[in-house]
């Protein structure tokens, strides 16, 4: 029985180095390892065997199985690699002749936005922050002053995930973190919270020329001592200029948002209408852009920031609208709505 098993061993790799391709890799294997094969035939042998032979004799086979196993893993490996090889070798080779400066891909008009208002705030000493965008009740609602049952939960239709956890319906779902992140830096060595963090939300909401169900903010904030609303509209007009190129009219009014007090809604005039009314601004020449305040004293205290020595502001900055204003797009579902075409004609500073 034995000499069948060294006979078997030498059969095996005299058929393995014959073989060149994985299809004839696959005919040994089924052929050695397979319910009906060689190995398999072993086995069936051993019943005229006394128990102590059996126990040696199916070592032995157990044996030339990992070695028939580990040898066919090897020329799987090895054969692959061939099979890749091949394939290189029949590709054309690059020709360092070719004109350059065909058609190539173009940045989305809302990632254009984005970059260059990240590279006007980082200018002003802002850090940009990243954050996830499926979150917690606690950091989109309750961390920012919005307890469970306040009447301003129906001002966002939230998407909720069967996990308890929800898609951020705006990007203050990130402020908690961002001031714990920064609070030692603030209160040990003086130095000011000062950090924009852009990203996708998501509010079920009815599309039109100027609502989508997705769209893109930017949140950010300012945290130091004897920080006013001075600052703030500072720092919202300067980006504004730098982004549009020129000086835009805007206008500050009254607003509520419960992580703010005091709350202000910051318009632009409508650049798509010249102030005249369009659709994109319901036809009141002004368009919605920043949602801003002062940051409710339960905000920061929630964020481990002393209210009595500390203040500061935040705006939440619709990039999806920045966008539209600064390219003339009247309709906000061609943002999202993937036509290469549509897209493709916007241009930046990114190349």
């Amino acid at each position: 029985m034995e000499e069948k098993i060294i006979g078997l061993k030498n059969q095996f790799e005299t058929e393995l180095g014959k073989a060149e391709n994985l299809a004839e890799l696959e005919n040994i294997r089924v052929a050695y390892l397979g319910k009906k094969g060689s190995i398999t035939d072993l086995l069936k042998g051993m019943k005229a065997l006394s128990n102590e032979e059996k126990k040696a004799f199916g070592q032995k086979v157990n044996q030339l199985k990992t070695f028939v196993s580990d040898k066919i893993a090897d020329k799987t490996k090895e054969l692959k690699e061939k099979e890749i090889e091949a394939e290189i070798n029949l590709m054309p080779e690059f020709d360092l002749s070719m004109p350059a400066g065909l058609d190539r891909g173009s940045y989305h008009p809302i990632t254009l936005v984005q970059r260059e208002c990240e590279r006007v705030f980082k200018s002003m000493g802002f850090t940009v922050e990243d954050y996830s965008e499926v979150v917690t009740d606690y950091e989109c609602f309750e961390a920012v002053n919005i307890p469970k049952h306040h009447p301003a939960r129906d001002m966002q239709d939230t998407y909720y995930l069967e996990n308890g956890q929800l898609l951020k319906s705006h990007t203050s779902a990130a402020q908690n973190a961002i001031y714990r992140k920064y609070r030692d830096s603030l209160v040990n060595d003086g130095v000011p919270i000062k950090a924009i963090f852009p990203g996708r939300c998501f509010r079920n909401e009815a599309t039109d020329a100027c609502h989508e169900n997705t769209f893109f903010q930017m949140e950010g904030v300012m945290v130091d001592k004897n920080i006013s609303i001075s600052n703030l509209i500072y720092f919202m007009k300067t980006m504004l200029s730098e982004v549009f190129r020129k000086d835009i009219k805007v206008r500050l009014r009254p607003g509520f948002f419960p992580f703010v007090e005091p709350g202000f809604e910051l318009d632009i005039s409508c650049l798509i209408c010249g102030g005249d009314g369009c659709p994109s601004c319901k036809q009141s020449g002004w368009l919605e852009l920043c949602p801003c305040g002062m940051i409710h004293p339960n905000v920061l205290e929630m964020g481990g920031i002393d209210p009595e020595e500390y203040t500061g502001f935040a705006f939440g900055l619709g990039l999806t609208r920045l966008a539209m204003m600064k390219y003339g797009i009247k309709d906000i579902r061609d943002l999202n709505s993937g036509s290469l075409k549509s897209l493709a004609q916007f241009t930046g500073d990114e190349e």
